[in-house]
């Protein structure tokens, strides 16, 4: 009787347990799992096959190693993301090192099959290094927005990972010495199915691109970096299975666009386009092809108001798009009445010299937003730069935008006087009124939202786990009513706030769910002295001054999170680290 008691678990043989926890994926609810007794928390070891770590510093390598030894895919994240807009040092930290030591290991994650690194610093005796290793089981490499290494150790990488079927490079700073490395992949590979390497400054042959689609028949996602797309007919016409494609540029020197690119080609399979560079003249060759699109990025188009508005009509099956907002109100009308189906919009700040950006129509405002509320039923992210806003462009998303899951506004400083302001009533609105909220992102300008608007923002996103604040509150009291409604916040940033240091520290201690927290723009005291109210147990706590090489306008910042690992030993000499009970 005892031998059998030891053998279930609730009832529960071993065996059966474990098939039941492979049909349960969501972090949360695998956590969960491992909590319910020991029995379930080891079998929650033994099944688990990809985990997140959000920041390399708050555990390690080995102490993952034991408690997830069947681990088919890792995913690490370093530097914040604030590194993304350059606000974060460049020598902070983030080295991929120790974790490809502990990964290349004999007896170590030896089942692991996808590696995921997001803003680290890889270099190239890491990668030579997990070439050497794991060559012969690695199917996905991903380094997203990485810098340190060179097409030196990715060649090494694709002559000897003869099995990747994923290769994603996006907006990884590299250093360029030429396109060996496609050459490699392109010759020794057969299984890719993406490969990315849009937003790099990589060099490659269209001749390399062509004999890589020749070969890996189940291509369907390809993202380049710039070269003129007239190249790649050859490409297109062998790229049979191609989806998703992006990159390319259009060069239109001599303005003979309309004949150089007239009888252009895409694979009827295509999905999704991310043109870079694509103007009003080049802008028929996706008229074919526009009504079984269903993702579009024209974020890098040189397109104006009128151009938008004469595409978007022929795109009626997107899903997903990204666009800047040279798009205007006029634009996004369009999108409300065409694209019923929309999941996904995103709305970028443009530059002011580029493709009509300082047309008067290039404005977004609450008009825009009120439309895509009631035009898109559907819409479940929602990110847009505007130059105007209203508590009912608020309200209007709050009520017909139900199933929004992910919303970010950012008030841009173009216009002098905002119509409706503080927007206090349109924020409670929106929280209240979109219940799957699960990150919510605000910035606003200086009286954007009053003390009592963040006390909503605590009460009524009580559900959201991520949020990013700017420029939001009057006083210290906002925040304390903000943290005084326990809202169920993992992750929070704030930026350009009027709060205290002191003050920061109390709401810190009044949020039992927070993992981490990166601030910028406080009233900070010239040590940080007064974060010695935030310290708890395994908060790791870096009050970050700004260094010699810091724009003259750089300011302190704050970052804590929680880590297993204790203090970090490899904080540059202008980061004070305060270390936890």
């Amino acid at each position: 009787m005892v031998e059998l008691r030891r053998a279930m678990s609730f009832g529960i043989p071993d065996v059966a347990l474990d098939l039941v926890l492979a049909h349960i994926e969501h972090p949360r609810d695998r956590d969960a799992v491992s909590l319910v007794c020991r029995s379930w928390h080891r079998a929650d070891a033994r099944t688990r096959r990809h985990v997140t770590i959000a920041m390399s510093y708050s555990t390690t390598p080995a102490v993952l190693a034991r408690r997830f030894p069947c681990l088919l895919s890792l995913k690490l994240k370093s530097k914040p993301r604030a590194a993304m807009f350059n606000l974060i040092p460049r020598d902070w930290g983030g080295a991929a090192a120790p974790w490809l030591a502990r990964i290349c290991q004999p007896s170590s994650f030896d089942l692991l099959r996808s590696l995921h690194l997001r803003r680290m610093v890889v270099t190239d005796p890491d990668l030579s290094l997990l070439a050497a290793v794991k060559a012969p089981l690695l199917l996905s490499l991903k380094l997203d927005r990485c810098d340190g290494f060179s097409t030196h150790s990715l060649s090494r990488i694709t002559s000897a990972c003869r099995k990747l079927e994923t290769l994603f490079l996006e907006e990884s700073i590299i250093e360029d010495h030429g396109g060996e490395w496609l050459h490699e992949l392109a010759t020794n590979n057969t299984a890719l199915v993406t490969l990315n390497f849009y937003l790099t400054d990589l060099s490659f042959s269209p001749a390399d691109l062509e004999l890589l689609a020749q070969n890996c028949r189940s291509l369907t996602t390809l993202k380049i970096s710039d070269h003129d797309i007239s190249d790649l007919v050859g490409l297109f016409h062998a790229a049979n299975a191609l989806q998703d494609f992006g990159g390319g540029s259009f060069d239109d020197e001599n303005g003979m666009a309309v004949n150089k690119y007239n009888n252009f080609y895409f694979p009827p399979s295509l999905q999704s386009l991310s043109l870079a560079f694509m103007a009003t003249d080049e802008m028929h060759i996706l008229f074919p092809y526009a009504a079984i699109l269903k993702k579009l990025d024209l974020q890098y188009a040189l397109l104006s108001t009128e151009d938008h508005c004469q595409l978007i009509p022929r795109c009626p099956n997107l899903l997903v798009l990204a666009v800047r907002e040279v798009v205007g109100d006029r634009g996004l009308e369009v999108v409300a009445q065409t694209c019923r189906k929309l999941q996904r919009l995103r709305v970028e700040r443009g530059a002011d010299d580029q493709g009509g950006v300082e047309d008067e129509q290039g404005r977004v405002s609450q008009v825009g937003l009120i439309s895509i509320a009631r035009g898109c039923p559907d819409l479940e992210h929602l990110a847009v730069h505007v130059s105007d806003i209203t508590n009912t462009a608020l309200i209007s998303i709050g009520t017909y935008s139900k199933n929004l899951f992910d919303f970010r506004l950012v008030l841009l400083e173009r216009e002098v006087t905002i119509t409706d302001l503080p927007l206090d009533n349109g924020v409670r609105a929106l929280l209240h009124g979109c219940t799957k909220l699960g990150r919510f992102s605000l910035y606003l300008r200086a009286g954007g939202l009053s003390d009592a608007g963040l006390g909503y923002i605590g009460e009524y996103g009580r559900n959201v786990r991520y949020m990013l604040l700017g420029n939001v509150g009057e006083s210290d009291r906002g925040l304390m009513l903000f943290a005084g409604s326990r809202p169920n916040l993992q992750k929070l940033e704030l930026r350009s706030c009027c709060f205290s240091e002191r003050a920061l520290a109390t709401a810190v201690m009044q949020l039992p769910s927070l993992r981490y927290i990166w601030v910028q723009g406080y009233q900070a005291t010239p040590d940080g002295s007064d974060l010695a109210a935030m310290v708890r147990p395994f908060w790791n706590i870096e009050f970050i001054s700004p260094n010699s090489e810091s724009d003259a306008d750089a300011q302190v910042q704050i970052l804590a999170y929680y880590s297993l690992a204790g203090r970090r030993s490899d904080c540059p000499p202008y980061i004070r680290c305060i270390p936890p009970l």
